[in-house]
């Protein structure tokens, strides 16, 4: 390109750093852009596409590929305003260079414009119609039951985990052998069901004319399969971006070799240190091996980072390092000053709990808005002891990731059987604990409950009831565990010995009615523990139905709140590409971060370290890792949970903690509490009355 052309480019590279600019310039062979944390890869990747077209592709030639319809709507709207700025200031020389017509979107979209366009060649009908998740699994579900699987004296895998295994053996082009062996061990008996089963799903949605999201990318492949399909899309395009490349699967992977198998006018942004998705069969080898695939890849690395202050960006530095592969860059920033990354050890995780809420409320009061602070955890349950206690302090919390606790099946189903004994006119809670017993569904649970109103107990209203022979040894265990809950009403004992009693007789119906029995346990386990702080069962039931663990709910929403604002709780999957001004991380220690379930293997492992990189580069000036020398958890030495001693996570090595500053929240924190107590002469039937009398 000529001196007069590149000067009249210049405003198009005004704003970027050398490093962006490099990756923007770069010619159609292919390019590799490692993106570290808050080093503005959508600013780059979106002033690449502007720079293509302002140099001359035409942009109905360009494919751009991301993750997220909003991540493409975003970057399209990027290059139209930088397209945009840059036309005002061309036009005075008689240039323009319009935006419109990239082939922007999802994996899947393009997948499903291409088969739209295309799939006559394979025998598609055009007017196919997509199957989302749900879709798929409740066809699943009806080949389950049609093929006579539901009814198996065996526990066989449900509808959700039926997907996620045939998924992952599309996604990760894997045979089914080898991906219940690692993944799903549990179901490896079930192996000659599975593969009847997934037959009949590929020929149902034949008859159907249907895709799932997996058929539009195997569909997709095999278009690119043939010659003469290869030749028509490649011929359509000269440039392909791909937006999170780390986060790309096998089978995306295959994609892009076939679309481009030189990788001409290819470019992939990614970050090889934030690949932490493999449970949706993402793979890190895709980004670590692209060199590899196109041998003339030119790699720019993004190091200046505009999120973070030094100190934080020196710890971050550190703990990837020890990655055992990895892209080698240095993130820097030009906020050199600011406080060291502080690692707080405590003695459990109550203290950890109280002084991270007493330095959240001190950054409030400081001029930090709960909404710019973050907790971050790597399981969902981590963060319950939190929860109660953001709910005693009135502070207002927004949580993302994992499920809400309170509405997963198995939490629902162990407090039925409290809330069943505290209030026997529970009519929800005694239908779901009914229709947990085998034999008995909804028609028969509603009989059940019409037989013992106006009785003393369950026992007296169900004594001539005939149970059906799939429950007739559950009747009698059942029936004297509702006695006892009964009887713990008035009677000083703990809450986690009644759930301990529930526990021994929900375990059988939990390990046939659930997979992932060890995530659930776990869950189970935590509840349990939160109960210890309860001394009576009807507060720890009124506390879990008005301030929910793991509630979605924006509690600033609610009468009496005026603050518009929100504390953030989020898994560390779900926070990243976000960014907060204080970072607090919990249960840096072995066995949560890592998981425990992660010391597999060392991929699993490595993955393990990326996870902890990417909740410390969230930060943009205060971090908090949480350390608790005591933790709550199951394990196989002790199945029905220990409060054990545990470590630091080996992620915070000598070299780490150099760079921070240690806490010992022991010494901050008043173990003192009061409760209070208020006394009134109001009862609840005065208030009853002066309600019905509003609609009088």
């Amino acid at each position: 390109m000529s001196e007069a052309e590149t000067t009249h480019l210049e405003p198009l590279l005004a704003k970027l750093n050398s490093q962006q600019r490099a990756a923007v310039e770069h010619n159609l062979d292919p390019l590799l852009i490692v993106a570290g944390a808050g080093t503005g890869k959508t600013t780059t990747l979106a002033h690449r596409v502007a720079w293509l077209i302002a140099t001359g592709v035409d942009p109905t030639r360009i494919m751009l590929l991301t993750f997220t319809r909003r991540a493409a709507n975003e970057m399209l709207r990027r290059v139209e305003g930088i397209l945009t700025g840059w036309e005002q200031q061309a036009a005075r020389t008689g240039r323009k260079r319009p935006g419109r017509g990239v082939w922007g979107g999802t994996f899947h979209s393009i997948a499903a414009r291409m088969l739209r366009k295309y799939g006559n060649s394979l025998g598609l009908d055009s007017q196919f119609t997509i199957l989302d998740r749900s879709d798929s699994e409740d066809l699943l579900h009806l080949l389950r039951t049609e093929l006579g699987l539901a009814d198996s004296k065996k526990r066989f895998p449900l509808k959700g985990t039926c997907l996620d295994i045939y998924s992952r053996c599309m996604n990760a082009q894997q045979r089914l052998e080898e991906v219940l062996k690692f993944d799903f061990p549990w179901c490896e008996e079930h192996q000659d069901e599975l593969k009847k089963l997934f037959r009949a799903f590929v020929d149902r949605k034949e008859q159907q004319g249907v895709l799932d999201y997996d058929d539009l990318l195997v569909f997709w492949r095999a278009l690119l399969e043939t010659e003469n399909g290869a030749d028509v899309i490649r011929s359509q395009f000269d440039a392909v971006l791909i937006d999170e490349y780390q986060d790309t699967n096998v089978l995306q992977s295959d994609i892009l070799k076939r679309l481009s198998p030189e990788g001409q006018g290819v470019t992939v942004v990614g970050d090889d240190a934030q690949s932490i998705y493999s449970f949706r069969a993402a793979t890190v080898r895709n980004i670590l091996d692209f060199p590899h695939d196109f041998p003339h890849t030119t790699i720019v690395a993004l190091e200046q980072n505009y999120r973070s202050t030094q100190p934080i960006l020196e710890m971050t530095n550190r703990v990837i390092s020890m990655a055992s592969e990895r892209f080698e860059k240095n993130l820097w920033s030009d906020r050199a000053q600011g406080p060291q990354p502080f690692v707080v050890e405590s003695e459990n995780e109550d203290i950890q709990t109280e002084y991270l809420i007493d330095q959240i409320l001190e950054h409030r009061e400081n001029g930090i808005p709960l909404n710019q602070q973050a907790v971050l955890f790597r399981a969902s349950h981590h963060s319950l002891p939190l929860e109660i206690e953001l709910g005693h302090r009135n502070i207002p919390f927004v949580k993302y990731g994992g499920l809400k606790f309170i509405e997963t099946a198995h939490a629902k189903d162990l407090l039925s059987f409290l809330r069943m004994a505290e209030n026997p006119r529970d009519e929800v809670a005694i239908m779901r604990v009914l229709t947990l017993l085998p034999g008995i569904g909804r028609k028969k649970g509603a009989q059940l409950i019409e037989m013992a109103k106006g009785h003393a107990s369950f026992a007296s209203g169900w004594k001539d009831f005939k149970p059906p022979a799939a429950t007739r040894d559950h009747w009698p265990l059942f029936l004297a565990l509702l006695q006892s809950l009964s009887l713990k009403r008035n009677e000083d004992e703990s809450l986690s010995a009644q759930l301990k009693m529930v526990r021994r007789f929900y375990q059988p119906i939990l390990e046939a009615k659930y997979d992932n029995l060890r995530a659930r346990e776990n869950d189970l386990d935590q509840l349990e523990r939160i109960s210890d702080r309860y001394l009576d069962r009807v507060t720890f039931l009124t506390d879990l139905a008005l301030e929910p663990p793991t509630s979605l709910v924006e509690l600033r929403d609610q009468p009496g709140n005026s603050d518009d604002e929100c504390l953030v709780l989020s898994t560390i999957h779900s926070a990243k590409g976000l960014e907060w001004d204080a970072v607090y991380v919990l249960h840096a220690i072995e066995g949560c971060l890592p998981s425990e379930m992660a010391l597999r293997s060392g991929d699993d492992l490595e993955e393990e370290r990326r996870l902890f990189y990417v909740a410390l580069t969230r930060a943009k000036q205060w971090l908090y890792v949480g350390c608790p020398r005591r933790y709550f958890t199951r394990s196989s030495r002790f199945p029905g949970g220990q409060n054990l001693t545990v470590r630091k996570s080996r992620f915070l090595g000598q070299a780490v903690l150099e760079c921070c500053e240690m806490i010992n929240a022991d010494l901050e924190i008043d173990s003192e509490s009061l409760a209070s107590f208020i006394s009134t002469d109001i009862d609840s039937r005065s208030i009853r009355d002066s309600l019905k009398n509003r609609w009088l």
